[in-house]
């Protein structure tokens, strides 16, 4: 809801716990004044009648202070907006109006600097706020976005601030880590043209905040190309945050008379419990306002890459369905290689129908026996790719990026394709299309190998438009394709967890985080990501061991699915070379997963134990029902197993563990389900309760 003061010049959003509240001065300098615990329009007018401080040598007191600064004028922290037009650059703007939308839920301020309409758009989810904005050119000739951030967000005066972030690269995407937050600025970000693995597109800031207690404030970019978000500390020691699309400030789009730009949601929260909280507010709200369809559980997919790469064929992937059907697989996923002259990856990517060789009668019979056997039929695409040994390259050479006069550079023996062009968006749309139509397919595996590296437009009067606008083509194309195919879900990869961000997800049923599939590793990996993204979006594949793919380590069955059940459940190994006992285990878990399946999917998540103790566990509750899994590096010198609080329970009630038999009353210690299904190294072990 909006709260609006008589005067219409101070708005205040609330949510169930936190309230946001923004002023406009006289002046029409657009001022921060709260964002924390919630409060009444009277405590929100109370701030805005503080005035500004007073004159300071070389400083200003509009810094640290405005809700979206611009370039121009008495400013000299970094600006959210850069404008140039004919006639001078940086922005002197004027207050038009306020208005509301969505049943009052959005806040709009409209401002004006001589034909140039900026709109900052605010809106309150639960306790999450969105902000983005929207430039308009009102009639002048030019006018050129150099940058237009999402938003910048103010935190309050306070010492000893910490900034949390995800960094990482291939293989080891999500990686938390938190240090003190020092004087100047700190940037996080990707000009990769995608999300990129090296971070992502989130920031969290706390100054004594832990698992269970104190103020948290989080900021989540949604926007799948690259991006920056600046975290500064003022000289005065005020916190900014300001992000958006872009890394930096060449260009972004140049606006014709009519035209328009609106960035991405920059969304933040606060939050009064600790990390966990702050964790379970972002999952809400993704829940609820991001990922398609989230209300529907997602199924156990085989995937057939690691079993097989690019050596298929139809009677191969055939004996994999049965075997994947046979331990209770609901999808089967063929993956790289089932396409045009792709037999390696040197040639095949843009040529999107079978290979005559390998589906001599195209995809459709195999899809028909997968269905058979009681499974969802889904293919690997990379639509934004192409080899240059390919049909569609050899016709359209020019349809890739690239520098007029240079080496196009390949990465994966790829090149880019140019989505900003209207033929190549049409030409992709026909293809898929066609491929969706043609043979019953529910699910597609959307990848993105590798990163930007010529992105230029020869002919194009301004080219850098492409790092937007190829964005924009691969989320209208992904819309376009969700509407006409609304039977079939789609997978976000990025070469593992690329391309993971809250724009992407809103377009796509669940995203792949990581190519590295130990087991072990994978639970820093998924630490990480569920600090901002649910369990829901969370794909986790079952392996082979030893882990001949990245590391050789050997685990167990037990571990490698115990692990792989945090979020959405697949398989991925050779199950034709899989023994009886190995597959009779297996359909043992899938069968687990299905019962605990809508509590991890859907639950509130506790992290009770961080990976890098000897013991690591997580907790789901989804009404009566828990689910707790722990995971056991390593034990030495025979000591016990540590017993584990939960969390999350009504402490009057009584939980039966459905493992032991047990019955516990209010806090829930657990001891003996834990130290009965643990020991060694490299260990697993599932607890269920429910609340009698």
């Amino acid at each position: 809801m909006v709260d609006i003061a008589e005067d219409g010049r101070t708005w205040l959003l609330s949510g169930p716990t936190s309230s946001y509240a923004l002023h406009l001065t006289e002046a029409d300098e657009l001022l921060h004044l709260h964002w924390g615990p919630r409060i009444a329009l009277d405590d929100a007018e109370a701030l805005a009648a503080s005035p500004l401080p007073g004159y300071w040598p070389f400083e200003s007191p509009l810094d640290g202070r405005e809700e979206y600064p611009v370039e121009g004028g008495p400013r000299f922290v970094r600006p959210a907006l850069s404008v140039r037009t004919e006639e001078r650059r940086g922005t002197e703007w004027r207050f038009v109006s306020y208005g509301t939308a969505g049943d009052g839920e959005e806040l709009r301020l409209l401002f004006d600097d001589d034909g140039v309409a900026i709109t900052l758009h605010h809106r309150m989810r639960g306790d999450v706020v969105e902000r983005w904005v929207t430039v308009a050119n009102g009639g002048r000739a030019r006018v050129e976005l150099l940058r237009a951030d999402a938003a910048t967000w103010t935190l309050p005066d306070r010492e000893g601030w910490r900034l949390s972030q995800l960094h990482g690269r291939w293989a080891a995407e999500s990686r938390l880590t938190t240090a003190p937050l020092t004087y100047g600025e700190k940037i996080i970000g990707s000009r990769r043209g995608h999300t990129g693995h090296q971070h992502l597109p989130w920031v969290a800031l706390d100054t004594d905040a832990t698992e269970e207690h104190g103020e948290v404030y989080g900021c989540a970019l949604g926007w799948s190309g690259s991006w920056r978000i600046s975290v500064a500390q003022l000289p005065d020691g005020r916190v900014q945050i300001t992000g958006g699309a872009g890394y930096d400030d060449s260009g972004l789009l140049l606006l014709e008379p009519g035209g328009a730009y609106t960035t991405p949601v920059f969304a933040g929260l606060w939050s009064a419990g600790g990390f966990g909280a702050a964790s379970r507010t972002w999952h809400a709200y993704q829940r609820a306002y991001v990922v398609p369809d989230a209300e529907r559980d997602r199924p156990v997919l085989f995937n057939s890459w690691e079993a097989t790469h690019f050596d298929i064929s139809e009677e191969q992937q055939t004996a994999l369905a049965r075997r994947a059907a046979e331990i209770g697989c609901e999808l089967f996923v063929v993956d790289d290689g089932w396409f045009g002259a792709r037999t390696g990856d040197r040639a095949g990517l843009g040529d999107w129908s079978p290979n005559p060789g390998r589906f001599p009668h195209g995809l459709k019979p195999l899809a028909d026996q997968v269905h058979g056997l009681g499974m969802r039929f889904g293919i690997w695409v990379e639509p934004e790719m192409v080899n240059q040994d390919s049909d569609l390259y050899r016709a359209h050479p020019d349809w890739v990026q690239y520098q007029r006069g240079r080496r196009r550079t390949e990465l994966r023996n790829q090149l880019v394709l140019n989505l900003a062009r209207e033929d190549v968006r049409d030409h992709l749309w026909q293809q898929l299309d066609a491929l969706l139509t043609s043979t019953p397919i529910d699910y597609v595996k959307w990848d993105f190998n590798r990163c930007f590296t010529d992105a230029g437009w020869p002919g194009e009067p301004y080219p850098q438009r492409l790092w937007i606008d190829h964005v924009h083509a691969l989320y209208a194309l992904l819309d376009r394709l969700r509407a006409a195919h609304p039977g079939v879900a789609f997978e976000s990869c990025s070469g593992g967890g690329g391309r993971i961000d809250l724009g992407v997800m809103s377009r796509t049923d669940q995203v792949w985080t990581s190519d590295n599939t130990d087991p072990l590793d994978r639970l820093a990996i998924q630490h990480g990501f569920s600090q901002i993204h649910p369990a829901r979006v969370m794909a986790a594949w079952v392996t082979d061991s030893p882990n001949t793919q990245l590391n050789g380590r050997v685990s167990s069955l037990r571990f490698r699915f115990v692990s792989a059940m945090a979020g959405v459940l697949g398989v991925g190994g050779d199950l034709t070379a899989w023994s009886a006992e190995e597959l009779a285990e297996a359909r043992g878990w899938v069968e687990l997963y299905k019962e605990i399946r809508p509590v991890v999917q859907r639950g509130e998540l506790y992290r009770l134990r961080p990976p890098a103790d000897g013991l690591s566990a997580v907790q789901y509750v989804l009404g009566d029902e828990t689910v707790v899994l722990a995971w056991l590096r390593s034990q030495s010198y025979g000591e016990p197993v540590p017993a584990v609080r939960l969390r999350g329970l009504d402490p009057t009630a009584s939980y039966e563990c459905r493992e032991s038999g047990e019955v516990h009353r209010g806090a829930v210690l657990l001891h003996h389900g834990l130290r009965t299904g643990l020991k060694g190294d490299l260990d697993a072990a599932i607890v269920r309760l429910r609340r009698i």
